[in-house]
């Protein structure tokens, strides 16, 4: 089951900067930086199986699972015994060399105990040639080298494991979930306060699971206690406000509304619950703990200082909305009474970019642009116009103000070809065949042969659908003329 806040859009004429370059970065890192991690892996593996390294280390391997299952009780390696087991029986040499040198505890485990585990020939020579392929190669890759290792800490990799990913699947699902929740956020904060929220919140989840994960060698990437931090954030923002959010549970999605710190606990128990019971997947659910309660327990405790949110950033609620609006559209009315038909233009802009979606204030503004059919303005309005009808599936309306151009602004003006050539589509779903001929001969005389020509096939052949042969006769003869 998943569960997301969506209770904002984006505003693309504001775009969130520090989102965006957030996305970019993760991106740019993994195709640069981490792009030669297949190359060293391929080497490592080369240089492996061209030693004796394997027949060294695979019987140790498998006594070294066997013992974590029996005496530590780690069920979560039983797959990992079973998968390795049937790789040396089917032959898989490469995928067998390439589990040994992946398994970084399990190079430790043999560093520690090689004079009881190997001979003394085979432990010199197992340390001369697995150091290089460790030191060289292994060592070198991006989450050995960046990532966040317990038993390696170091402050600067709190901030750099956030940027790594583990392949594919694991960095599209984590950019999608920063950009949904991102945006948000950073509309909240602002974009420099945002920034410095994120990396302390990734920096805290990473600290949670070091200290969970004290002595482990399995380096942690990627961006999920970040994006924890911003869905804590998210929502103690909101409080207890109500707020939508968008579930998936197998096929099946909608949107509930519920206050917004009623899904903390939820995420919280999940990701708690997840680490005791199914730690075997090798997501770090404690880090996503941590980073849920960093960035609610930020905002909590800065909320009124630091991380203050923008006045700007809470949108009115319904009935202020439609209360301002009322009082805007009266003025904007009242400048037309007076007939200060410039002052009544910019009001009707002005409500127009608050309330894009109230189709009567471009009616207004295309009725103002009317008064001057000379000028740019109403040519533009026409086409927004034409373009709202047809979306709001008003065909009639559409073809009336196609008509009413014609008339007024097609001498200053003319339409594009696209314009009459959507009229022309219109005319002919609603039966309106004289009007369609009229669209032909506007979208003929627009010069763009490649339209007049499939509107002139269509016309022909609803003609001859009619059998109305004189007229599907003329337009093949323009087509063929054409």
């Amino acid at each position: 089951m998943l569960i997301i806040p969506a209770e904002n859009t984006v505003n693309w004429k504001r775009p969130p900067w520090v989102t965006l370059g957030l996305i970019t970065t993760c991106l740019l890192v993994f195709f640069f930086y981490q792009g030669d991690d297949n190359r060293l892996i391929e080497e490592a593996v080369e240089q492996y199986l061209e030693s004796d390294l394997k027949s060294l280390e695979a019987p140790v391997y498998e006594d070294y699972l066997e013992r974590q299952i029996e005496f530590e009780d780690n069920k979560d390696r039983v797959n990992d015994l079973q998968n390795f087991q049937q790789l040396q029986e089917e032959g898989g040499d490469l995928w067998v060399a390439y589990s040994l040198l992946a398994d970084r505890e399990f190079y430790q485990y043999m560093l520690q105990n090689r004079d009881r585990l190997l001979a003394p020939a085979e432990r010199r020579l197992w340390l001369e040639q697995r150091g290089d392929i460790q030191t060289q190669l292994m060592d070198k890759l991006s989450a050995n080298q960046l990532g966040l290792v317990p038993a390696e800490f170091s402050l600067y990799t709190l901030i750099t494991y956030q940027f790594l990913h583990g392949g594919w699947g694991h960095i599209i699902g984590n950019l999608v979930f920063l950009f949904l929740l991102g945006f948000t956020v950073e509309k909240a904060l602002g974009p420099g306060r945002f920034l410095l929220a994120y990396l302390l919140c990734g920096a805290l989840s990473g600290v949670v699971f070091t200290a969970f994960s004290m002595g482990s060698h399995i380096p942690l990437v990627g961006a999920s206690g970040s994006i924890s931090g911003l869905m804590g954030m998210y929502v103690a923002i909101y409080g207890l406000q109500k707020i939508r959010f968008f579930y998936f549970v197998g096929v099946y999605f909608n949107y509930f509304r519920a206050p917004a710190l009623a899904i903390l606990p939820v995420w919280l128990g999940k990701e708690i619950y997840d680490y005791w019971f199914a730690g075997a997947t090798g997501i770090a659910y404690m880090a996503h703990a941590g980073g849920l309660v960093a960035g609610a327990g930020m905002v909590w405790l800065l909320g009124k200082s630091w991380l203050q949110v923008k006045e700007e950033f809470f949108e009115p609620e319904e009935d202020e909305q439609d209360e301002r609006f009322t009082t805007g559209y009266s003025q904007a009315m009242a400048s037309l009474g007076r007939m200060d038909f410039d002052l009544a233009r910019h009001q009707f802009e002005a409500l127009r970019e608050h309330y894009p979606d109230r189709t009567i204030l471009l009616e207004h503004l295309y009725q103002l642009a009317k008064l001057r059919p000379d000028l740019p303005q109403y040519r533009e309005r026409t086409q927004e116009l034409m373009n709202e009808s047809l979306s709001r599936r008003q065909p009639e309306r559409m073809v009336e103000i196609w008509q009413e151009y014609l008339s007024k602004g097609e001498g200053h003006a003319p339409l594009d070809a696209e314009d009459h050539n959507r009229v022309l589509f219109t005319c002919l779903r609603n039966d309106d065949l004289k009007a369609a001929e009229k669209a032909f001969e506007r979208l003929r005389s627009a010069g763009d042969q490649l339209l007049a020509s499939e509107a002139c096939r269509l016309l022909a052949e609803e003609f001859e659908k009619r059998q109305m042969t004189p007229k599907a006769r003329h337009y093949r003869q323009l087509l063929q003329e054409g």
